[in-house]
Parts: structure tokens; C-alpha cells; sequence
């Protein structure tokens, strides 16, 4: 049974690689391709595509467990991995409407697939294997960052355009690798409880049908949804995680810019020449480096206690303002809303790719920050009601993201960066309060 389980979760993880890396390296460099298209008839945007993926996403995650539990968490994952491969492939032949609606598919499809991800993992572990098991799956997840932007950037290295060619070859082998890791949820195996599989051995098939089965996993389905809902709208009134939100909606933008803005900023600035569009992949990939180290010092390394949350989460917003401070420097202020491929305004200083690459580390190092610290603040305040709880994180997050890519093809970089240090700041300063909150609490249960 352990070794069944063990298997599951990496063949879990490596489903996940496959599919996330034809997926994020299409969100890294989408906005570009679309600039480079030779098709006057295609008028999509990719800011605005991966807007309506966050935006649907975080709606769709409140029907995703009722999905889950009436057809299971490996035919939910398999489907939503076609959903994700069928928007990789439109960008082989584009158009806009088939762009637009497979965003729409793909955010009910992410919903899905992350809901029926965590109920798979839980389903596999136990108490003394969960930390195990979310380290080998994450672990796995991550190198998603690495592999398909190293392919950009030895494709896309010296290139001033992208050819119809180049794109169509690209999106080929993302689908294929998506399509990979879509087939890969076929080979995980199901695992029952011990006590299920006492009853099977000694009492033979089950007592109700099939048919009867299904209707009675959907209305235990319905209930719960019912009832998770109504613990969401109790949660989203109380002072922890109004407190919290800011936070949250912080993490929200600063995802906006570091998966599909920034890469798009570095390929259009001028002064990189030839290489401009190479470093996109590398700029995906040094991120990941950021986000792998950050996730394994904050989210393993470091023991949990009350200094270490407000510590990194200050560090976090350190970092970030750092590189936003130097991306306000290095890269031109039209970037992000440039029509054609290249700048034309100039930044503060000669733009530097040392400082570029510099900068993608540190968003992921400060994304990591942010996020391992608002799960475990959650994880503790809400041990009882973490569904929820972490429901509201992902809501108030996607939709942050999906506002933060309507806007960021008509905001120039320094506006965008000046909204994220305000809110960031803003954040910050919640988080702390809510730790103080917590903290006093503690503290005066102790006394008596």
C-alpha cells in the first residue's frame, strides 16, 4: 500500500510537470507571440487571456469540489488536462475566438484540476507522510519553470522576430508535452481505505448499485458544497481575514507580474538587441530558481514559529521593492504596452541583462515569501476550516490577477509598479497586525 502510494504521488507530480510546463512557458512568453503575429485578422491579447483564465478560475473553484467528488479526482484531473492542452494548441493555428473561449475553458479546467489535485494528495498520505509527499509533488511541480523557457531561449536567442515557423514548432512539442502529462493521470492507481478493503474481502461486492452510488456521492456532493459556502461568507466577515485580503489581493498582482508581464517587458526592450527574446526563457527559468529556493528555506528549512512568519513576509516585501526599484531603473517605461516588438522610450539607466535576470530571481524569491507564509497562517488560525479558508486565498487572488492583466496592456511599467509597492506595502502591514492578533491571543490563553 505505501509503495502504491508513493507511486501515485509521483506520477501525480509528474503529470503536473508535464502539463505546467507547456502551460507557463505559453503564459511567459503569450503576449509576445501575439505582438509577432503576421495575422491581420487575429485582434486577442494576451494580457486579456490570461485575465479571463484568473478571472473564471476563481468563480469556477466554487463548483470544482462538487465536480470532484460526483466523478472523482483522476477523470476531473484528466479532463481538465485536455482543457489545458486544447488552449496550447490554439496558438499553433490562432484565432481570436477560439483563443477567448478555450481562456474560458481552461480556467473552469484549472479550477478543477487544483481542487481534484489536493483531494488526490490528501487521499495518498497520512499524518506522517503529507509533508513528504507535498515536498515530492511541489518539488516536481516546480521544475515545470525550468525546462520549457530553456527551450526558448536557445530557440528564440538572436532573434528580432518570431517566425510562423518557430511558433508553430514551439506549440507543437508544449502540446505534445501537455498531452503527455494529461495521459499520465490514466496510470494512477486507486487506493481505498483500509477499512473498505476489510469490507470488500470479507463481504464481497457492495449492497447498492452503481447508479444508486453516484446519486448519493452528488447530493453528499451538493451538501457540502452548500455548507462550505455558507462557511466561506462567515469567514470573509471576521477581522483575520479582512485583515489578511490585502495581502492576499497583493499576491495576486505581483503573480500578474512576474508570470506573464515581466517576460514580456524584458523581450521589448530595445537595448537587449538580438538577444532580448532569449532571455525571456532564461528570465522564466531564473524565476523558478528564486521561487525553488524560496519555497525550500521558508517552507521546509525553517522551523514555524511567530518570528519566523512576520520575518519573511517583511523580507518578501523587502526583496520585491528591491527589484521593483531596479526594474523602474533598467527596463523602459513602455514596455509592458508597446504595439510593435521593441521600446521606444528610454529607462534611467543603460538596461542591464544582469540586472534583468537579477530582478526575475528576486520576484520569485519574494513570491515565495509571501505565499509559504499567508499557507502557514492560514493553516494554523484555520486549522478547522483550511477548505475554506484557502478557498478565499485563491479567490481573492485570482481575481487581483485577472484585474492586474486587464490593466497591464494600457498602464505604463511605472504605474504598474507603483500600484504593486502601495498595496504591497499595505499587505505587509496587515499580515503584521493579524500575527499581533494571533500572537496576544496565544499569549493570554497561556496566562489563565
Amino acid at each position: 500500500m505505501a509503495d502504491l502510494r508513493i507511486y501515485n504521488v509521483v506520477i501525480l507530480g509528474l503529470g503536473f510537470l508535464f502539463i505546467f510546463t507547456a502551460f507557463t512557458t505559453c503564459g511567459n512568453i503569450e503576449q509576445t507571440i501575439v505582438k509577432s503575429l503576421d495575422n491581420d485578422t487575429f485582434t486577442g491579447s494576451g494580457y486579456h487571456s490570461l485575465g479571463i483564465i484568473y478571472g473564471i478560475f476563481s468563480f469556477s473553484n466554487l463548483l470544482a469540489p462538487t465536480v470532484v467528488a460526483i466523478i472523482g479526482p483522476q477523470f476531473t484531473m484528466f479532463f481538465s488536462g485536455i482543457l489545458y492542452s486544447g488552449y496550447v494548441a490554439v496558438f499553433i493555428t490562432p484565432s481570436t475566438w477560439s483563443f477567448y473561449f478555450t481562456s474560458v475553458l481552461i480556467g473552469i479546467g484549472a479550477a478543477m484540476l487544483w481542487t481534484a489535485q489536493g483531494h488526490f494528495l490528501v487521499e495518498n498520505s497520512d499524518a506522517s507522510t503529507i509533508n513528504r509527499n507535498t515536498g515530492m509533488f511541489w518539488a516536481l511541480l516546480q521544475c515545470s519553470m525550468l525546462f520549457g523557457n530553456l527551450y526558448i531561449y536557445f530557440d528564440w536567442n538572436g532573434r528580432i522576430e518570431i517566425s510562423d515557423r518557430s511558433r508553430k514548432t514551439i506549440f507543437i512539442g508544449l502540446l505534445v508535452t501537455s498531452v503527455l502529462g494529461t495521459l499520465s493521470f490514466l496510470a494512477l492507481r486507486k487506493t481505498l481505505p483500509p477499512e473498505e478493503e476489510m469490507l470488500n474481502e470479507e463481504e464481497g461486492q457492495p449492497l447498492l448499485s452503481s447508479r444508486m452510488m453516484y446519486k448519493q456521492r452528488a447530493n453528499s456532493a451538493v451538501q457540502d458544497a452548500k455548507s462550505e459556502f455558507k462557511t466561506i461568507l462567515q469567514l470573509l466577515k471576521t477581522k483575520t481575514i479582512l485583515l489578511l485580503s490585502c495581502c492576499m489581493a497583493y499576491s495576486g498582482l505581483e503573480l500578474s507580474f512576474y508570470s506573464g508581464v515581466y517576460g514580456t517587458c524584458i523581450g521589448a526592450t530595445t537595448e537587449f538587441g538580438a538577444a532580448a527574446k532569449g532571455l525571456i526563457g532564461i528570465s522564466g527559468i531564473v524565476l523558478g530558481i528564486g521561487e525553488i529556493v524560496g519555497g525550500g528555506v521558508f517552507g521546509l528549512v525553517c522551523k514555524n514559529n511567530r518570528f519566523r512568519r512576520t520575518s519573511v513576509v517583511f523580507l518578501g516585501m523587502v526583496v520585491h521593492f528591491v527589484a521593483f526599484y531596479l526594474i523602474y531603473l533598467n527596463i523602459p517605461d513602455d514596455a509592458p504596452v508597446v504595439l510593435k516588438t521593441s521600446t521606444l522610450n528610454k529607462p534611467y539607466l543603460t538596461p542591464s541583462i544582469s540586472i534583468a535576470l537579477l530582478c526575475s530571481f528576486l520576484l520569485g524569491l519574494g513570491d515565495s515569501c509571501f505565499n509559504t507564509q499567508l499557507y502557514s497562517i492560514l493553516g494554523r488560525v484555520y486549522a478547522e476550516q483550511s477548505a475554506p479558508a484557502f478557498a478565499i486565498f485563491k479567490f481573492i487572488q485570482s481575481i487581483f490577477a485577472a484585474v492586474a492583466f486587464f490593466y497591464s496592456g494600457y498602464l505604463l511599467l511605472t504605474w504598474q509598479l507603483l500600484i504593486m509597492v502601495t498595496l504591497g506595502f499595505t499587505g505587509t502591514l496587515c499580515f503584521f497586525m493579524v500575527e499581533r492578533i494571533q500572537n496576544f491571543s496565544i499569549d493570554l490563553q497561556q496566562e489563565y
